[in-house]
């Protein structure tokens, strides 16, 4: 069956029963590392938060005020991490984190919008694409792009959110003749129900489960950001939709402004003043090593000639015992050393080695 979030999209709240309730665990990463969290996974008799599937991330909200952390498919149903159990039979309250949802949905239609405009262009087709966190991709069947191709799909996609396009959603049976017509990827194989078809108006028909906007005016605009090397001959179609464009804008003005302080000139003349600074920073640091060549030279005479000369000359030290890193070219070794408190032991095996050495000879 369809679940309320993919019967109505754009619904924020609404109640239903809970049918189940078992004790669970949810691995989770951060910047401490993985982490376990005990819980419990809840079942309802129907859903308003999306589970994970078609290159879509699970929605976030709340049952009854407590925090949904994961919501996975299983079959038909869909299961509902909580750190909180909810009685078998009762009542509750769902929202949904609207703000999260509608980013999905923004991203997701202008998926399908790009990938229908690549192969009605260009007979590029889609192979798989990824709904990232600050920016989506998707994985285009070739090896390469030209930039005149990419400038055309971005307008062509813009022109059809100008045109406010309709976005119907449709559920077929299994045995419908016209789902041999839609495209798509197969459906997974634990697929129970009816297929559900996003269209888009004119433009495309495709397989899918995830949200959706009902009009490409709600996408508001696509930016294309660019191309990269994808997998096995592949190449990835960067992009950005609706409010990641803004916020995309937002965080690119203020590091123009940020920039045109520290560089004392105008966003027009930025990469110039840059490229002024990275010339001038090799001739210093060009210079410095000279300078530092000719000091170490200077050092060197002048510890050689002290009265307190004995052969060794312990200056910076790079070895196994300074736990160091580094190596050696034509007499000489560099290196970085995390152990410099073991110097003195260093220094005494140096000097073992050269009264050793000495006697031998």
């Amino acid at each position: 069956m369809a679940f309320r979030c993919q019967r109505d999209s754009y619904a924020r709240e609404f109640t239903t029963t809970v049918v189940s309730c078992r004790p669970a665990e949810l691995q989770t990463e951060g910047s401490n590392g993985k982490k376990v969290l005990s819980g419990f996974h809840v079942v309802l008799e129907d859903t308003l938060l999306f589970p994970e599937g078609g290159g879509q991330p699970d929605d976030h909200g709340t049952i009854n005020d407590i925090s949904v952390l994961r919501v996975t498919r299983r079959g038909e149903q869909a299961d509902h991490f909580t750190q909180t159990p909810l009685d078998p039979g009762s009542q509750v309250l769902v929202r949904v984190d609207w703000e999260r949802r509608f980013d999905h949905m923004q991203q997701h239609s202008g998926q399908h919008l790009i990938t229908a405009v690549a192969d009605h262009l260009f007979k590029l087709k889609t192979t798989s694409w990824e709904l990232g966190r600050f920016r989506s991709a998707i994985e285009l069947d070739t090896p390469s792009m030209t930039t005149e191709q990419v400038a055309a799909i971005e307008q062509s996609v813009n022109e059809k959110i100008r045109d406010r396009l309709p976005v119907n959603v449709r559920e077929l049976s299994l045995d419908d003749p016209e789902v041999e017509q839609v495209r798509g990827r197969g459906l997974p194989d634990d697929h129970a129900g009816p297929v559900r078809v996003v269209s888009i108006k004119g433009v495309d028909s495709n397989m899918c489960c995830g949200t959706h906007v009902s009009n490409l005016s709600d996408l508001q605009v696509i930016k294309i950001l660019g191309t990269e090397k994808g997998k096995k001959n592949k190449t990835n179609l960067i992009f950005l939709a609706g409010n990641r464009v803004l916020k995309w804008m937002e965080r690119s003005h203020g590091t123009e402004k940020a920039l045109t302080a520290l560089l004392k000139c105008g966003a027009e003349d930025h990469v110039e003043a840059v490229k002024k600074l990275q010339n001038s920073t090799k001739i210093l640091q060009k210079n410095n090593l000279n300078l530092l060549r000719d000091l170490a030279v200077h050092i060197a005479h002048s510890l050689r000639n002290s009265p307190d000369w004995g052969g060794v000359v312990v200056l910076h030290r790079v070895a196994e015992v300074l736990e160091g890193k580094g190596a050696g070219k034509k007499g000489r070794f560099q290196g970085k050393a995390t152990k410099m408190s073991r110097r003195t032991e260093v220094q005494a095996l140096l000097q073992d080695y050269i009264t050793t050495q000495s006697t031998k000879e």
